[in-house]
């Protein structure tokens, strides 16, 4: 009998292995401006993060940190005339630190889109399919989707080899029932025109969900969370066993908080008389509700900081812009307290959730029936980490949790085609 020897499928070769691809570039496309990380998903670490902005103007300016190689950030300014000139030189800047595009260990690009609409539920692969579905979205997002498809498009182009990746602000919010996630009008005109409630930040809300029910050493299904998402855009979230069932944004960014330009809630009868005693257009309303109201309509200022700096001076105009404020809030913590029927934690995050002490004891102070209280003390620390600001026992945590939408967005992409390679 001869010798028995390896097949050459299984032969063993003296030949080193290629180190796996496990980066993803990150990008978050504006309509003037792009930002970007590039996050190695082997261990978690961030090697660059940097930002474009003002493309199309003489004016551009290029932010570029290499976080890798501890430099410091650079900055380019001068004219970009476009997203395809924006993103030649984010190339160039990672290039130059050792990070280039054309790295074979860049395993795909994750592209932040605002609107998936009811199709897109998890992350996906971008092909001339996908591209046309966000395309025909442009109607419900306007100011979202045409920018989010830019920057596709152009990455498409750079690397035309390398899988694109979608993930969509609304999709973590599409396990809403249907109770959650329609309007009461007329059904067979809200399904002619896709009018429902679709919510965004989901990648915050899932990401903040998650993280929280770590926080608590608990797995994620275990969970009840009141996210709250606070920063010039505000929304809450009703998380239950790591799925939501109700979101504050609707159809569009505009309803639910008080945000910083943003009305939030209102009777939409408001609109009918501005049109017909105020003679207001359309357009015009649209951007009154948009970009001249909330905080800044209130009291003309958008900048919690700046705001609580006017309290403390006996401004009487800014307290009451933070009272109202303050009043939506505490409605939603409340009512999806009760869509929830337990709550195990109430989660603070993003630019004014993580950093306005005030806000958060504000927002639950009188709540303490429902088990909800804060610590002075812990909610006065600083820091970038998660951390509870409750009283210590208290039945309900309290938490501040740091987002990081671009952490989220890397995680489902590799999670996506990561396993493939």
């Amino acid at each position: 009998m001869s010798p028995s020897h390896p097949s050459p499928a299984t032969a063993p070769s003296d030949e080193p292995r290629p180190a796996p691809s496990t980066r993803v570039l990150v990008l978050n496309s504006g309509s003037s401006s792009v930002k970007y990380q590039l996050l190695d998903m082997g261990d978690g670490s961030r090697l660059a993060a940097g930002l474009v902005e003002r493309i199309g103007e003489r004016t551009s300016l290029l932010r570029h940190t290499p976080l890798a190689a501890g430099g410091g950030t650079r900055e380019r300014t001068g004219p970009v005339a476009d997203h395809d000139a924006a993103l030649k030189a984010m190339a160039e800047e990672l290039a130059a630190d050792g990070l280039g595009l054309d790295s074979p260990e860049l395993v795909a690009i994750g592209h932040r889109v605002v609107h998936g609409g009811k199709r897109f539920t998890e992350p996906t692969v971008v092909d001339d399919r996908v591209l046309a579905e966000i395309e025909r979205l442009i109607p419900v997002a306007p100011l979202h989707n045409p920018a989010n498809l830019t920057g596709i498009r152009t990455a498409m182009a750079l690397r035309p080899d390398l899988p694109q990746v979608a993930v969509f602000d609304t999709a973590f919010h599409t396990t809403m029932p249907e109770a959650a996630a329609r309007y009461a009008i007329d059904v067979k005109t809200a399904d002619e025109h896709r009018i429902r409630r679709y919510g965004f930040h989901g990648t915050s809300h899932a990401y903040v969900s998650r993280a929280t029910a770590r926080l608590l050493g608990r797995a994620p299904e275990e969970v009840n969370v009141i996210v709250l998402h606070l920063g010039n855009g505000a929304s809450a979230s009703a998380v239950r066993g790591g799925r939501c069932v109700d979101t504050s944004m609707g159809l569009t960014p505009l309803e639910g908080l008080v945000m910083g330009t943003r009305s939030g809630d209102m009777d939409p009868a408001v609109i009918f008389h501005l049109m017909r005693v105020g003679g207001m257009s359309a357009d015009d309303i649209d951007t009154l509700l948009n970009k001249k109201s909330g905080l800044v309509g209130l009291c003309g200022d958008n900048d919690m900081r700046e705001i609580r700096r006017r309290i403390d001076e006996g401004d009487e105009q800014a307290k009451l812009a933070f009272d109202i404020y303050i009043h939506r809030l505490k409605k939603y913590i409340g009512a999806y307290y009760a869509v929830l029927g337990r709550v195990d934690a109430v989660a603070f995050t993003a630019g004014v959730g993580e950093n306005a002490a005030p806000v958060r004891e504000a927002a639950v102070a009188g709540l303490e029936g429902l088990g909800l209280a804060v610590d002075g003390e812990r909610n006065a620390v600083r820091g970038g980490e998660p951390r509870l600001i409750s009283p210590e026992g208290a039945r309900v945590a309290v938490a501040v949790v740091p987002t990081d939408e671009e952490m989220e967005i890397a995680r489902q992409t590799y999670a996506l085609v990561g396993k493939n390679n």
